[in-house]
């Protein structure tokens, strides 16, 4: 997919009509924000800053990934947990800078985060998901509090973790909507600020901007066979894309579509041009799809000057985590593969000097039930999740870590727990450090006031240094 390439049809033909969605509130909202970047106080036009979403599709079972590792937790995690406990002498121990008065500790997988964690680079957020307002027990038994649309349901908690919006159902994502605010920092009119290492994603779907989809191993191939520089019958297969490409169509849907192929394969051109003179990073990656995705990040911030951007919004998909059976395994599986993923993603842009620009943060459908069904755990609710960069204030956990008992006052039923830190709190928080103005919160994330005050001049949660 290719910048402006869905929404560029509605602002040239004007097809608000039909129900589309125009633009003139992302123009509006766009000169606000530039006023506030412009802000004296917020001088940051002059440096560069990405966020790189992390989405584990499928419901990551994270009361597995961080533990309470003291007597008294942990004896309530092993029997709620049963069969799916992890032994407590295999717990990776932790201190956090805030201590709660309780013991935890990570998954044994994770020897690469539990490093991270102790130096500092990576915080963890706790209880996280989906509110509309703060819910209790009470008001959810009793139907006073609203709840997420299709609550438990992969297609809709995939689509809320991904727009910040759980009460409606829309194709926008807050990664999207915060690039239409954001992208006139940047000075490059053919590829997006957003780039998708997984392909069509609704997290990076805005009004006006939309993802560049890259591949790990092949950066962007465009065309197969189309090059400006070849010879032989390469030549000849260029020269006729290029007059067809040239064809002044005058059906308006014809024409769209020849211009949005001309604009990705001009935008593709010039990301290879680019990526061919970065160098060799000497930092190493595995070879799977996770790994080669941040590194293939890592390769586009080296090039960040050549392709003018000061912002940029990153999308790495790993799925397998819906995990209703084998998850002892499977799960350590997984979480080895993140663990040395964000480890070498770490090395990488510390080898580059970009490691303080970046933040990466972990989303995921829900949570998984703390109960087992016999061999793994079923779709939920609040779950944990994960945060590194030079900006976190890390080696901390952010909102109370609940307890585990079942009938706790958090637990609904079969071990699913309500969420105590908003998602609203945890994306404000990544917006307003990559550069979002406080009063445009609210555009992002209609229900923000309901958990945080955007005028206070503090930070939602507190994990990011602002």
């Amino acid at each position: 997919m290719k910048y402006k390439s869905r929404r560029q049809f509605i602002k040239e033909f004007g097809l608000g009509a039909l129900g589309l969605t125009t633009a003139s509130s992302v123009t509006q909202l766009k000169a606000i924000n530039a006023a506030y970047l412009n802000n004296s106080d917020n001088l940051l036009n002059n440096d560069y800053k990405a966020i790189v979403c992390f989405f584990l599709a499928g419901g990551n079972d994270s009361y597995n990934m961080l533990v309470p590792r003291g007597n008294p937790e942990y004896d309530e995690y092993a029997v709620t947990r049963s069969d799916l406990a992890i032994a407590q002498n295999e717990l990776l121990p932790i201190t956090p800078v805030t201590s709660d008065g309780r013991q935890y500790g990570l998954n044994p997988a994770m020897l690469n985060v539990h490093q991270l964690f102790n130096t500092g680079k990576a915080s963890f957020i706790n209880n996280v998901g989906p509110l509309i307002e703060y819910t209790t027990k009470a008001t959810y038994q009793n139907g006073s509090s609203p709840i997420p649309l299709g609550l438990f349901s992969h297609s809709d908690q995939l689509k809320n973790c991904q727009t910040g919006l759980p009460h409606v159902r829309t194709q926008f994502g807050w990664g999207g909507r915060m690039a239409d605010l954001l992208n006139d920092m940047n000075s490059n009119e053919k590829i997006s600020m957003n780039i998708s290492l997984a392909g069509t994603n609704i997290f990076q779907y805005g009004e006006t901007l939309v993802e560049f989809a890259i591949d790990p191993y092949d950066g962007s191939p465009g065309i197969v066979g189309y090059d400006p520089q070849a010879a032989g019958f390469n030549a000849a297969r260029t020269e006729g894309i290029d007059l067809l490409l040239g064809t002044d169509h005058p059906d308006m849907y014809k024409k769209q579509y020849t211009d949005t192929l001309k604009r990705s394969l001009d935008g593709s051109l010039e990301f290879r041009a680019a990526m061919s003179q970065i160098g060799n990073l000497n930092t190493f990656f595995s070879d799977n799809r996770i790994s080669q995705s941040f590194k293939r990040i890592t390769e586009v911030i080296m090039a960040r000057d050549m392709l003018g951007f000061k912002r940029q919004i990153f999308f790495v998909r790993m799925g397998g985590w819906d995990m209703h059976g084998e998850l002892i395994d499977a799960h350590e599986r997984n979480l080895t593969v993140v663990d040395n993923a964000l480890s070498e993603f770490a090395s990488g842009l510390e080898e580059i000097g970009m490691f303080d620009a970046v933040t990466t943060f972990t989303i995921s459908d829900f949570g998984r039930t703390l109960t087992s069904n016999g061999n793994g755990s079923d779709h939920a609710w609040g779950g944990n999740a994960l945060v590194m960069g030079g900006d976190v204030k890390g080696g901390d956990l952010y909102g109370d870590y609940p307890s585990l008992a079942l009938d706790s006052n958090l637990e609904v039923h079969n071990g699913v727990l309500i969420p105590t830190t908003p998602n609203d709190s945890y994306f404000a928080e990544l917006a307003l450090w990559f550069g979002v103005s406080p009063s445009e919160l609210s555009t992002l994330f209609p229900n923000i006031g309901n958990f945080y005050d955007t005028g206070s001049g503090t930070a939602p949660l507190g994990f990011m240094n602002l």
